[in-house]
């Protein structure tokens, strides 16, 4: 049987491009957002770049790269790494799973369980390495990010922020009320040490324990909203915090996940998005009370709500959304069986896992953790002052950490679009690559309500290769300006109008080939940039990389991810620029669900214009038809292949079994209920 990491050894590196090739396609890309001069003085910094400062660094990454595992690799952490804001919005995607099918779930201790015990069965067969490694078609995809996913903390420094990996771990954390708990669940090797009964008793005790804390403890306690400040900030505050608070901190890192009991239960399909992306805002008697408070947004976080509606909310530095899919996916589908068993009474299994009764050497009941707070850190939740030298020169910032988030949120503003009238089979039906047909619509609807093109960004899955993370495409191409500009004018002809999306969809298409196929721009570009600072420390950087064109193609007033699947109900994330629009989307045969988040940039407008942007499109290829076919039934049109790499999302079904390893004991840190 295939192992886990076993193509890990064969897969090839990412390749380095061609200069001319990535600054040939940058030309093209940036030349939309242009005008004709702005983009001839770009065109003269391209050319002069690749015949001099660009070719010389190009030499030096090829020699860099030659004992990395990939050469964009270290630069795309540090990116990551040395990002300073909070990661709040700005850096934590979420999913949110569709309903558990079994009806005693629908409340959140049961499906919270259920999530426990098919997480910890995908653990096993992850540190068994008899999960199935993930494939496209015949080729093996990288699993290197796996190793990742699971007991795994980003750490804040006042240089930038590293990420701690446990893999030993054996226990994870519960988080209700903005208190925290834990209780072991697993040996060293993956095998289960808690029933699903013990599991659910658990939650039960804890709920109950939860609730029967002060208000005032409960507000005050809320160590956990300390992650969402401003990076700098909450190293300060960690270390300070680390003092006296070591083996609870320890006890958080090392955990395999966190799960978050949330005491809401959202009302609409926008709420679940809201509370799985930021948590819930309310504001009783002066206090924050909501749900927001009740994270530590520096782990894997499984969020079940009072009502069993579930979602994911994870760190984002060393995992991309195809990792935690699988995760997610995979937990989905043990669920949906478990619940197929208990119908039909068979014993085929999706997760296999394994049970061995614990000793000692664990503790299977749970224990709240205590946290010792001076002045300093009970300050540091509610009231400090700090200087952001770094993003305020000297200006001195003075407030609430608990009011900084909550004015995160409020700035925020997250709507979802569950479009019902068609999706991919209509689609493909007419020739369209969905994904790509999804990406215009974007576009179009941000034409239509501002009248403008902008920079857009999707990322494209390179895991085919060696630690491979993702590639920028931009959607932004001549052939989707052409479209967009007929599509507006009243006077064009039809089949011009439905010619030039397909020629718009084509150059899509060809962008992810490209980028999937390791020939991307930007990820080979940003590596020069950042090998020039290595190797000419304190030099001014090249014209290139000061030019209007670079700049503006690092500000992706649209950003947008297809995570589609049919565990998920909705995926989404913050804007990534204060202008912008971050769009998470799952495309499905009949339907598109579309999650929208801005800084109030009119998002509800923006998804009703999109919505009335389909129907058009919708309306002009059915008039398509019967313009090219009118006396007779229509030949198929659909020869794009449903199942192109850039139109599934991301989706995987595996599972896995058994094996033992030895244990050792765990300390008990808090106080056991």
């Amino acid at each position: 049987m295939t192992k886990t990491f076993d193509a890990q050894d064969t897969l090839p590196k990412l390749p380095i491009p061609e200069l001319a090739d990535s600054l040939k396609h940058y030309a093209r890309s940036v030349s939309v957002l242009q005008t004709p001069e702005e983009h001839a003085a770009t065109q003269k910094k391209i050319d002069s770049f690749l015949a001099h400062d660009g070719a010389a660094l190009q030499e030096k990454l090829i020699e860099y790269a030659k004992d990395k595992n990939s050469f964009i690799e270290d630069f795309w952490y540090e990116a990551y790494f040395n990002y300073k804001a909070s990661v709040v919005l700005n850096v934590n995607p979420f999913f949110v799973l569709e309903d558990d099918p079994t009806p005693s779930r629908a409340n959140q201790v049961s499906r919270a369980t259920s999530l426990i015990v098919s997480s910890l069965k995908f653990i096993h067969a992850l540190r068994t390495e008899t999960m199935k490694p993930d494939v496209w078609r015949t080729t093996p995809l990288c699993m290197n990010q796996f190793r990742m996913l699971f007991a795994t903390a980003r750490c804040p420094t006042e240089t930038n922020d590293a990420v701690q990996v446990a893999p030993n771990s054996k226990h994870i954390v519960i988080v209700c009320r903005n208190q925290f708990y834990w209780f072991d669940v697993m040996w060293e090797d993956g095998t289960a040490a808690i029933t699903e009964r013990e599991i659910m008793d658990n939650l039960r005790r804890i709920v109950d324990d939860a609730n029967s804390r002060p208000p005032a403890t409960v507000s005050s306690s809320a160590v956990g909203v300390l992650t969402t400040e401003h990076r700098v900030s909450w190293a300060k505050l960690r270390k300070v915090l680390h003092q006296d608070n070591a083996e609870t901190l320890a006890m958080i890192d090392r955990a395999l996940f966190l799960v978050c009991l949330d005491h809401t239960s959202p009302p609409t399909a926008s709420d679940f998005a809201s509370t799985a992306l930021h948590g819930t805002y309310e504001i009783v008697q002066g206090h924050q009370t909501g749900t927001c408070m009740n994270r530590w947004y520096d782990k894997l976080q499984i969020i079940v709500c009072d009502n069993g509606v579930a979602g994911v909310n994870f760190e984002h530095s060393v995992v991309d959304g195809h990792t935690v899919l699988r995760f997610a996916s995979d937990v989905f589908t043990d669920t949906v069986i478990r619940f197929a068993q208990s119908i039909s009474g068979t014993t085929q299994s999706f997760l296999t896992g394994a049970y061995r009764p614990p000793t000692d050497d664990l503790h299977i009941a749970p224990v709240r953790l205590e946290w010792k707070l001076n002045a300093e850190l009970l300050q540091g939740i509610r009231y400090r002052g700090y200087s952001e030298v770094v993003l305020y020169s000297t200006q001195l910032v003075c407030s609430f950490a608990e009011a900084r988030l909550s004015d995160l949120i409020v700035q925020n503003q997250t709507r979802v679009l569950e479009f019902k009238t068609y999706g991919k089979s209509f689609i493909t039906k007419h020739n369209c690559s969905p994904d790509a047909f999804v990406q215009i619509a974007f576009l179009a609807a941000y034409y239509l309500q501002y009248g403008t093109i902008v920079n857009q960004y999707e990322p494209a899955m390179t895991k085919r290769f060696l630690h491979g993370r993702t590639e920028a495409i931009r959607s932004m191409t001549p052939e989707t300006k052409k479209f967009l500009e007929l599509f507006v004018d009243e006077n064009a002809n039809l089949l011009d109008q439905t010619a030039a999306l397909r020629a718009a969809v084509q150059s899509h298409s060809a962008i992810v080939k490209r980028c999937v196929s390791g020939q991307g721009v930007e990820r080979h570009l940003y590596a020069l940039q950042q090998l020039h600072h290595i190797v000419s420390p304190g030099e001014p950087e090249p014209a290139f990389f000061t030019d209007d064109a670079w700049l503006k193609l690092g500000r992706s007033v649209i950003s947008t991810s297809n995570c589609g699947n049919p565990s998920l109900r909705l995926f989404g994330f913050g804007p990534v620029v204060p202008e912008g629009f971050g769009i998470g989307y799952i495309i499905k045969d009949d339907g598109i669900q579309f999650c929208v988040a801005s800084k109030h940039r009119q998002t509800q407008r923006y998804c009703d214009t999109l919505e009335s942007y389909l129907l058009q499109m919708q309306a002009m290829l059915t008039k398509e038809e019967s313009v090219k076919f009118p006396n007779s039934a229509k030949p198929s049109m659909g020869r794009h292949r449903a199942a192109s790499i850039e139109d599934t999302g991301y989706g995987f079904f595996d599972g896995g079994a058994s094996e033992q390893r030895k244990v050792t004991k765990t300390p008990l840190v808090g106080r056991q209920l």
